[in-house]
């Protein structure tokens, strides 16, 4: 499979720091672009759309390549295409998502000798128009706007013949601020709330994480100051709120049709169009995401069933999402007004990394989102967990340190409805979310047990024996595929031959300092002598200590072990 070449031009490489620094920029931005969503609908929720749509892209990227830059640049970018089509939310997600996947095709696309300036303009061109085109009545002022103004840029910096992918990208990024800034003379609606649109602003952030991405520098806005935060009122102004002839319902749902053609969703968008607005239909080959507003919820599902198969149905009434958001301004938060806050039940929310592991978390009360390395749980994924559960109180145990910032970003967004208190305890492996579930305890007061779980699972030493996939240096020195690696609390500490002795060495590293309880976790491929040297080298070695045994059934770790 060939790659688009390197050299200043787009490679896996550059697609995965892109994707790691739009996510972190959309999630330091979601709420200012919230703030300043007050088109079509003033829900307030483009930047969290935005975000949980590039989050997914990202997740799928990096279960598609385990994070390895030498992976196939084409599959990877599809992979990342269809994450985002899967993951996206609300208007401005859909539009986004089929942005990507218009972008993601291009690339993918590109051969050998191309320059990389020329598919990096026309990549862009293409999002534009599929974007137009996924619209059912585009609008000035909006994402669009600032998308063509991007592209236009991208390919008028492509047509010098020396000109590099950093540089259209820059072009592209200043031109993308520029039209952002026109966009409340575009639409009258953002000059009255004197903001400018929330959509373009997001796809602003984009632009400048791609530009960092390539150039290794954070774009400058007049005056010297880094970055681009638009000021903005945290909440539309109270003439900018609902409108009452305004449809009442935003409708989404993935559609599977029989026909991978267009002629099925063709119907669709016209019999959908008539019954309200915010039409957008994306995605191909037999799978799409549909968005709409409508009064009639049944008749849009009704369409879509005409269609295919609708499934991932959301439906959110405009009126009672503005007066949750009301309310969780004028309410104090759990955390200034404790008193305040009635008794509630609590649920666990944990990432589990194998179907024992998963047994084990359920026996103890927890509601379980499937996880573990190379199938790292997405913020939507935690997000349903944490506001499905239907607990006024959640603590969220990540397990994996990859994703303790993911948690965070979905306890930030599940908080803001004011409805739920949620706490993300930074359990960085599977064990010590064992620990910490053991001793929680739901009658205790919210902050008390989450500081008795994160204090037992801080105390909780862990350890794991996995198998090199590669040649690699590590901080123990360096390894071949095949050599059996021994892991102390996300250290490689030992390089060796046989799975029962870096075992034995990894225990032995960890009952250094002493200990009462070992727990050991074995691996979906651990072989049963494993799990019988490992009980022998600690009944003759350490004799005093209580030893707790499970199969958790994880994937690329035989052994998982932790001392308490």
């Amino acid at each position: 499979m060939e790659q688009v070449p390197t050299g200043g031009g787009i490679s896996l490489a550059v697609v995965l720091r892109f994707v790691e620094l739009a996510t972190d920029a959309l999630g330091g931005a979601r709420e200012e672009i919230d703030a300043l969503n007050v088109y079509p609908v003033p829900d307030g929720d483009t930047g969290t759309n935005m975000f949980l749509t590039v989050s997914s892209a990202r997740d799928a990227l990096l279960e598609a390549t385990g994070g390895d830059a030498e992976a196939p640049l084409a599959p990877a970018l599809a992979a990342m295409a269809r994450g985002a089509l899967l993951g996206a939310r609300g208007n401005s997600g859909v539009i986004l998502a089929q942005m990507l996947g218009a972008v993601c095709r291009r690339l993918g696309q590109a051969a050998a000798g191309e320059r990389h300036a020329q598919v990096t303009a026309e990549a862009m061109a293409a999002a534009t128009e599929a974007s137009w085109a996924a619209v059912g009545t585009p609008v000035e002022g909006t994402i669009l706007s600032v998308s063509r103004a991007a592209s236009e840029a991208a390919v008028a910096a492509a047509a010098d013949p020396h000109a590099r992918s950093r540089e259209v990208y820059v072009a592209a990024a200043a031109a993308a601020r520029e039209a952002l800034a026109r966009t409340p003379e575009q639409l009258p609606l953002l000059a009255e709330a004197g903001v400018v649109d929330a959509g373009g602003r997001g796809l602003c952030v984009l632009l400048d994480a791609a530009e960092t991405a390539l150039t290794g520098r954070r774009p400058v806005a007049p005056g010297g100051v880094r970055g681009h935060r638009i000021p903005a009122p945290r909440h539309a102004p109270p003439d900018h709120r609902l409108d009452p002839d305004g449809p009442s319902y935003e409708v989404m749902y993935l559609l599977d049709t029989v026909d991978p053609g267009d002629d099925a969703v063709a119907t669709l968008r016209r019999e959908l169009a008539p019954l309200g607005d915010s039409l957008v239909v994306v995605g191909g080959q037999g799978l799409w995401n549909v968005h709409v507003h409508v009064d009639d919820v049944g008749a849009a599902l009704e369409a879509g069933l005409r269609a295919g198969r609708p499934h991932r149905v959301r439906v959110t009434h405009f009126a009672e999402q503005l007066a949750q958001q009301a309310r969780h301004a004028a309410v104090p938060s759990p955390a200034t007004a404790p008193a305040q806050v009635p008794a509630r039940a609590r649920t666990v929310v944990a990432v589990a990394a194998g179907p024992g592991l998963r047994r084990l978390f359920e026996d103890g009360g927890a509601v379980v989102v499937e996880g573990g390395p190379g199938r790292r749980p997405s913020t939507g994924e935690l997000l349903e967990a944490v506001t499905g559960c239907g607990s006024g109180e959640v603590v969220v145990l990540p397990n994996d340190p990859d994703s303790v910032r993911t948690a965070e970003i979905a306890a930030r967004t599940a908080e803001e409805s004011g409805r739920v208190r949620v706490a993300v305890i930074p359990t960085h492996a599977q064990v010590q979310g064992l620990a910490a579930l053991a001793v929680h305890e739901p009658g205790r007061a919210f902050d008390s047990d989450v500081l008795e779980m994160t204090a037992t699972a801080r105390h909780a030493r862990h350890g794991a024996v996995t198998v090199a996939a590669r040649r690699a240096m590590t901080s123990a020195g360096p390894c071949e595929p095949g050599d059996v690696l021994g892991v102390v609390a996300g250290d490689f500490v030992v390089v060796g031959e046989r799975l029962e002795e870096v075992a034995a060495e990894v225990l032995d590293r960890l009952l250094g300092g002493g200990g009462e309880l070992v727990t050991v976790v074995t691996g979906a491929d651990a072989a049963p002598g494993l799990r019988a040297a490992t009980l022998a080298h600690l009944e003759e070695r350490h004799p005093t200590v209580d030893v707790a045994v499970y199969h958790g059934g994880q994937e690329r770790y035989p052994l998982l072990v932790s001392v308490e």
